[in-house]
């Protein structure tokens, strides 16, 4: 079943972000004379008024020795900055690591990163809870935004960057506990080289992936990346199609000038699958392969995203101090979810469950534009990189949500033939059920300095502004809805480095979120200012082994403020006076041992608390908690306490390699109730590959022991548990040429 459109009506845009206040025009007269002073040097023909001085450039290399450590990233200043130099904590996964455990997800991928836990995102999208806070709008490519509800390939990706704590100083709004920046690959000039990888595994899974690269002339390079996959699951009526097309184009223009065109599509179809209940305090034990929906799920309970996106970045080098970069995005987005799920009471006594059935319609459209100025010199005795930012951008939403509530009660252990019922014309006339169009502006300024204060001595300070324009509209009756939020998001670290292989940072970091930045505006939450996170954080990055291993630890408090509770008075509003903290300790090592041995590893402990709260959360459990469970001094959802895994590749020689893992995560809650517990469980995998210059074979084995445990929960609700998948054998065959 796809789009069935129940209404139709007009959508009337807001103004352009183009239209700031005055507020906004009072940040860019403050902000504007620094970008003067960065183009003062173009305008005068490169006669500067302060000596300039060329820093050395940073290259992120992938040699046998650091394929599990790349020195460099991304995501934490825009610009490829090393990461012994960065005060704050950032986790990249590379992507040999990627091949040699055989991921297929942004799950299987973000394992690899500490401090980090799944939500089952509604069986729609890529949900994760870093350092205990859902980011669900926390998505980026290449370092724009990407935060449409879906399931991402990873087939155009050379490597994932994890961004830790508040990262608004250069990103906006959002990431409270930090954000996932995909990279992908790009052409390369004067190469010539293709592989097509075949995977086959348990429950049906076969895959394609193409990887094509070829110069077009000595200035012009095309690089294609194909994927198409159709899988089962061990979980029951479970079905996975998908697709993508990423051809990006790179051309030379000029020795200091580059242009990148960048072009995807990708299509996602699967069964919507919220898990399995609660009883009594745990998961419901029913087999991993036990559903709660619909007896015919592919036609009544199936999501299907589509995506395309549109990108041109163009580099320029103005001389060995200044340069520029413009990066313009238009992304497509249209997501169809239909779900049956068992989000209603448990009772323990006669032991069912309630099911509830509804349905949610997205589409989406939006663009963004981000100018990045990067001006390197010496001043006042001091080397500094300074890069002066501005983002403007706009997205539109249509939502339409249908939620009939309970429909039926099964018993728990055994669902049985579930019959879906038709919708009702109560139900669509229902004001939750009135599509919604949301227009979102967004203007942003922002400036960075790196600066070198000694020779062991490293800053790193800067401040955006953001404007953020929302204004929803219904087609029906309810009022039209509006707000604007603006607000100043400042960054200050500084690092020591006693010699080339310690480096110890100390950092503040601030970010803010806007009441419904990925949904629509509502009534009840029109009113409420952003919330607000700050974090404070102390590290060391150490290397070993010639810096072939490199180590991280880092101790932080994280505190989110002004969340937004129902308010106990008034049931129809919400309030900001909550306050969740979570003080942590994250550890990794990745990178090559003596004896060829490649490793990630990594362990988090984190104590995260609701320290101020009115809220109480609904009890699913009969009796039910009469006024709900105070949220007050409970633990953070999603959030366990202690999480470690690690991952070891043996290089054998003759072209063999072999290895495997261990993943280990504590016991956690699945809501505020904290009356539901998601076990701890331990899983090990391991793997095979042999490469020659034709071909590699590898071979990967999940989950070794068939070790029955919870991959993740919902977050806000005592059921929609989502089981681990049991053992699985999967065998990929590489041909390149």
């Amino acid at each position: 079943m796809f789009r069935q459109n129940l209404f139709s009506g007009t959508f009337s845009p807001n103004k352009t972000a183009a239209s700031q206040s005055n507020r906004a025009r009072a940040a860019l007269k403050l902000i504007a004379p620094w970008y003067y002073f960065a183009l003062t040097p173009l305008a005068l023909g490169a006669a500067h008024t302060v000596r300039s001085q060329t820093l050395a450039p940073v290259t992120i290399k992938a040699t046998a020795d650091d394929a599990y450590s790349p020195a460099a990233t991304s995501a934490a200043t825009k610009g490829s900055a090393a990461l012994r130099d960065i005060p704050q904590s950032v986790n990249v996964v590379p992507q040999q690591l990627l091949k040699d455990q055989g991921a297929q997800s942004m799950q299987d991928a973000l394992r690899n990163v500490p401090g980090l836990t799944f939500s089952s995102g509604d069986g729609q999208r890529d949900q994760v809870i870093i350092r205990g806070f859902t980011a669900i709008a926390d998505q980026f490519i290449d370092g724009v935004r990407d935060d449409a509800l879906y399931f991402r390939d990873l087939s155009n990706i050379e490597r994932i960057e994890v961004l830790k704590g508040p990262a608004a100083v250069l990103y906006g709004r959002g990431s409270s506990g930090g954000l996932i920046n995909r990279v992908t690959k790009k052409p390369r000039l004067g190469e010539t080289f293709g592989e097509v990888t075949t995977t086959f595994g348990s429950y049906g899974l076969k895959r394609v992936e193409t990887d094509l690269n070829t110069p077009l002339g000595e200035s012009v390079a095309l690089r294609l990346n194909l994927a198409k996959e159709s899988s089962g699951s061990f979980r029951a009526q479970q079905f996975n199609d998908r697709y993508s097309i990423a051809p990006s184009l790179a051309f030379n223009i000029s020795a200091d000038t580059k242009l990148l065109l960048q072009y995807n599509q990708a299509t996602d179809a699967r069964l919507t699958d919220f898990g399995i209940p609660s009883l009594n305090g745990r998961p419901v034990d029913v087999p991993a392969s036990t559903y709660y929906g619909s007896s015919t799920a592919r036609k009544d309970d199936t999501t299907t995203s589509h995506v395309s996106s549109y990108s041109v970045t163009l580099d320029h080098r103005f001389n060995d101090s200044l340069s520029l970069r413009n990066t313009t995005r238009f992304s497509d987005y249209k997501l169809d979810r239909y779900n049956t799920n068992s989000s209603g009471l448990v009772n323990p006594v006669a032991l069912t469950v309630q099911l509830s059935r509804g349905y949610i319609l997205r589409d989406e459209s939006g663009w963004f534009n981000q100018t990045d100025v990067t001006y390197k010199m010496t001043l006042g005795g001091f080397k500094q990189e300074i890069l002066f930012g501005m983002e403007v951008g706009q997205q539109k939403r249509r939502s339409e949500s249908v939620q009939t509530g309970v429909f039926t009660t099964v018993n728990i252990f055994n669902p049985g033939n579930v019959v879906i019922p038709p919708v009702t014309a109560t139900t669509l006339n229902a004001n939750a059920a009135i599509p919604a169009h949301t227009l979102q502006n967004i203007f942003g300024l922002y400036v960075q300095d790196q600066i070198t204060l000694a020779k062991d001595f490293k800053a790193l300070v800067g401040v955006r502004f953001d404007q953020f324009k929302q204004n929803t509209r219904f087609d029906l009756k309810l009022a039209a809805l509006e707000r604007t939020d603006n607000a100043f998001s400042p960054r200050a670290g500084l690092v020591w480095q006693p010699s080339d292989s310690q480096s110890y940072y100390a950092s503040y970091s601030r970010s803010f979120q806007p009441s419904a930045e990925t949904f629509a505006l509502a009534a009840s939450n029109v009113a409420n200012p952003p919330e607000t996170t700050r974090n404070l954080e102390v590290g060391a990055k150490l290397d070993f082994f010639e810096g072939a291993l490199s180590t991280t630890a880092a101790l932080f408090n994280l505190q989110r403020a002004n969340i937004k509770n129902t308010d106990p008075a008034n049931p129809a509003v919400q309030i900001n006076v909550g306050t969740q903290r979570t003080n942590g300790l994250e550890l990794t090592a990745n990178g090559r041992l003596p004896g060829k041995w490649d490793i990630s590893a990594g362990y988090a402990f984190l104590d995260g608390k609701i320290v101020q709260s009115v809220a109480t959360t609904a009890s699913l459990q009969i009796p039910v908690v009469v006024g709900g469970v105070p949220a007050l001094g409970k633990t953070s959802a999603l959030t366990p306490r202690n999480s470690a895994f690690v991952w070891l590749m043996k290089d054998l020689g003759h072209g063999f390699s072999a290895g495997g893992g261990a993943n280990y995560v504590g016991s956690y809650f699945t809501s505020l109730t904290n009356l539901v517990t998601v076990p701890s469980y331990l899983t090990g995998d391991l793997a095979a590959s042999y490469k020659t210059k034709q071909y590699d074979i590898g071979v990967n084995l999940k989950n070794i022991t068939n070790k029955k445990h919870i991959i993740s929960a919902h977050g806000s609700n005592d059921n929609l548990i989502v089981p681990g998948p049991p053992r699985q054998l999967q065998v990929a065959l590489k041909v390149k040429f």
